[in-house]
């Protein structure tokens, strides 16, 4: 095959080979990001995904000759900042990834641009302090201090301070803080005897993730329901650090392997004692089946925990191709406009919500696949929050057709985004719920 043709073969994904000194050598990183944006430069396929690829073409194309080589390389960190890491591009759109010998992994390249920058201490505050997240979540756990910080973000006054301090947009939207983590408010798993399926674990460990730990363990609740009513055990993973997610975004590899660390070993047991993992996230999920298992290939209790690893719904709709899963559902859900998140798209299971969706009877699913825009904590950065609306704008229309009852999607992050740009461009409203909490609803629960 030709090098001027794209690979027709499954995408492949090179270990990141993080550890070596050359990875963080910036005279190397820009010649292969020249390398890379004269390549991306030439094809433009990825032109509508995110800010980065316009960002790129609009610098190249402002030069003399419209060439890559003109381009200053102190303006490659334009293209690298509007990178949220969704993959998207490296899995559904580039048709020279590995094994095209030109070898393209643009999300990669910019994760390594970042860990440069990071290791050349350029990193902000703010972005340091955002990608925290287990350490807020700890801290504002505590009963008085969830209602003060609650409180304070709800004000106008304070939204203003944030903007000016840390550079968080005063119009996006910000989670609160539960008053009780999810590990307080779970039951005990009734003790259900053992059923497994030729696809499926008979039973489940419960990696909760941060955000449902402690801003809606309601999320972790309604997949204990769904677990209970199914007559499927389960276990909360002891004492959880953050799946690395949002240091990996900030190119802090170090804290990712520190974390990497603290999970492992107790996920790795449950593994090999037979456990489905789930994470109610997908961000988290993709972390665990993906970027870890590439940032330390030769770890062999990480690659376990990455076949241990499911999403919720590609578990529970594998349970129904077992005849293990009940389908006595007893409420409609009517119109659902269902939000493919990109960290789902990625991993390469299909549209398991979907499809465990359009299970229930009485049940119509509008399936919306492109990128809300949000990206974790990109889209309340006050520099990127008005990019994160524009590149949602279709998705907010889209999720709009048929006024549809609810909206969702499996990152809760992107729902709650999508209903504020729904809100903000005038189009009818919808209540906004996980899926989980939809299939808990319609089990009747």
């Amino acid at each position: 095959m030709s090098t001027r043709e794209g690979s027709l073969e499954a995408p492949t994904r090179h270990p990141l080979d993080w550890k070596n000194p050359e990875f963080y050598d910036r005279d190397n990183l820009e010649a292969e990001m020249e390398r890379v944006f004269d390549l991306c430069h030439g094809c433009r396929r990825c032109l509508s995904l995110c800010g980065s690829f316009p960002t790129l073409f609009d610098l190249i194309d402002a030069t003399e000759d419209g060439e890559v080589e003109q381009v200053q390389k102190a303006d490659y960190q334009a293209v690298v900042d509007q990178c949220y890491l969704c993959d998207v591009c490296y899995m559904t759109k580039c048709p020279y990834v590995p094994p095209h010998p030109w070898n393209l992994d643009f999300p990669h390249l910019m994760l390594r641009a970042k860990a440069v920058a990071f290791k050349e201490d350029k990193t902000t505050f703010r972005d340091k302090l955002l990608s925290s997240t287990d350490k807020l979540g700890h801290f504002a756990g505590i009963p008085i201090v969830t209602q003060a910080v609650n409180a304070v973000n709800q004000t106008g006054v304070a939204r203003l301070v944030m903007e000016g301090a840390l550079g968080v947009d005063k119009k996006a939207w910000i989670p609160e803080y539960a008053p009780k983590t999810f590990p307080q408010l779970a039951e005990k798993s009734t003790a259900f005897p053992v059923k497994d399926g030729s696809k499926t674990p008979g039973k489940v460990a419960i990696y909760a993730t941060c955000y449902v730990n402690y801003n809606e363990p309601g999320i972790g609740q309604d997949l204990i329901k769904i677990l209970q009513h199914n007559q499927i055990p389960y276990e909360l993973i002891d004492k959880e650090a953050c799946c690395g997610m949002p240091k990996l975004e900030l190119g802090d590899l170090e804290s990712v392997e520190e974390n990497k660390n603290k999970n492992i070993p107790k996920l790795a047991k449950l593994a090999k004692e037979g456990y489905a993992i789930l994470t109610p996230i997908p961000s988290c999920t993709l972390m665990f089946k993906q970027e870890l298992p590439l940032m330390f290939p030769d770890d062999a209790d990480v690659q376990l925990v990455k076949q241990a690893m499911w999403d919720p719904f590609e578990y529970l709709v594998a349970r129904n191709s077992d005849g293990l899963l009940k389908t006595d559902y007893k409420t409609e859900l009517g119109h659902v406009s269902y939000h493919v998140a990109c960290h789902s798209r990625v991993q390469n299971v299909g549209q398991k919500t979907a499809e465990a969706l359009k299970m229930i009877p009485g049940t119509e699913v509008n399936v919306v696949e492109r990128c809300s825009g949000h990206s974790g904590t990109w889209g309340v950065k006050k520099e990127f929050h008005a990019m994160a609306m524009k590149i949602g704008k279709p998705v907010f229309k889209g999720m709009a057709e048929n006024e549809p009852d609810y909206i969702s999607s499996d990152c809760q992050l992107a729902g709650h985004h999508i209903a504020q740009g729904m809100e903000e461009l005038g189009l009818p409203k919808s209540a906004m719920a996980h899926p989980l909490t939809l299939m808990a609803k319609a089990y009747g629960l």
